[in-house]
């Protein structure tokens, strides 16, 4: 314990943000300090370590051997602290921190109505960022860096893993689209672009591996970022965007569109949430979970799947999709 005593422990969470940042400037930012004062600690880490912690490279600061370690230590470390000294007892009205998410803006727009103006309202002290999915988000979580996955994409082995609801592909069309049956065949799916959400690169999405199945593969005619903007490309078009139902449902009624089933050779995925073991008990995360669970409900009229058990580690890992909303 004569390390310990010796060591300024507000100085861990500072290399947190520094390992997190890998910038002296948007650390001292995050952490409320002057760069040339977040500068004197990073020099004091390095002493207390006899590491150089963070090593600048033509890309910026990367982490040493040792810094990497570190970060997955502190991302365990600081938040049993944290609980260790606020005790078991959570009030989200006089709760502090930040808490953030990573997810798409088909998330957003089917859970967002019903969990963020909660979290807001009930957690005014608590600073909550949501942040688009990227093939990063996983990592981020395993490094302290994210707090909660919202995905179709199931996670890793080393995080939890929890089913929300299960969603299915559906067609949204041009209403003046030559495709006019209430359910594309797989012959239509294939004959027309489709255009792609590219959520996560490098990476199949969840239609192709479906099709890559069949050994089929569809045309693309347009890539885009986000959900809506794929809505936002059909009208006046032949092309076809392969959607989650819910993110569909906003415009059946609209007269530039018209939904169609999608191919029998594009079953149903489940939705769900992925966070860190280590923060199984922390019972601000707890609230931020049940408060997504409750969203969940108001959507979908149904609880999180019971035999989701949120206890244990995560099924299999499967390949990260980009449409997986």
């Amino acid at each position: 314990m004569t390390l310990l005593r010796n060591v300024d422990l507000n100085l861990l969470e500072a290399l947190a943000v520094l390992l997190e940042e890998r910038h002296v400037t948007r650390a001292a930012d995050r952490y409320h300090l002057s760069q040339s004062a977040m500068s004197r600690v990073l020099q004091r880490l390095r002493e207390t370590f006899g590491d150089e912690l963070l090593v600048r490279t033509p890309n910026g600061y990367e982490p040493t051997r040792r810094g990497r370690q570190i970060q997955s230590e502190l991302a365990v470390i600081l938040p049993r602290l944290e609980m260790l000294l606020r005790g078991e007892v959570f009030d989200p009205a006089k709760a502090t921190g930040n808490l953030r998410i990573h997810c798409t803006d088909y998330a957003t727009s089917v859970l967002g109505p019903g969990l963020l103006p909660r979290l807001v309202r009930e957690a005014p002290g608590i600073s909550f960022s949501v942040s688009p999915l990227t093939d990063q988000s996983f990592t981020d979580v395993e490094q302290g860096r994210a707090d909660l996955v919202i995905a179709g994409v199931i996670a890793p082995p080393s995080l939890r893993w929890q089913t929300l609801f299960e969603e299915e592909f559906v067609c949204l069309l041009a209403r003046e689209h030559p495709c006019t049956a209430e359910r594309l065949s797989i012959g239509d799916f294939l004959a027309h672009p489709h255009v792609v959400i590219t959520v996560l690169a490098d990476s199949q999405t969840m239609v192709e591996r479906r099709l890559d199945e069949h050994g089929l593969r569809r045309p693309t005619g347009l890539r885009v970022p986000y959900f809506s903007a794929a809505a936002a490309a059909l009208p006046g078009t032949e092309l076809i965007a392969a959607l989650p139902r819910r993110g569909a449902l906003p415009y059946a009624d609209h007269p530039d569109y018209r939904i169609a089933e999608a191919p029998e050779e594009l079953p149903p995925f489940p939705y769900g949430m992925a966070w860190h073991p280590r923060v199984d008990d922390d019972p601000a995360h707890r609230w931020l979970r049940q408060a997504v669970r409750d969203a969940t409900e108001q959507v979908t009229g149904q609880q999180a799947d019971p035999t989701s058990d949120p206890s244990r580690p995560a099924p299999p890992t499967v390949t990260i999709e980009h449409e997986h909303t």
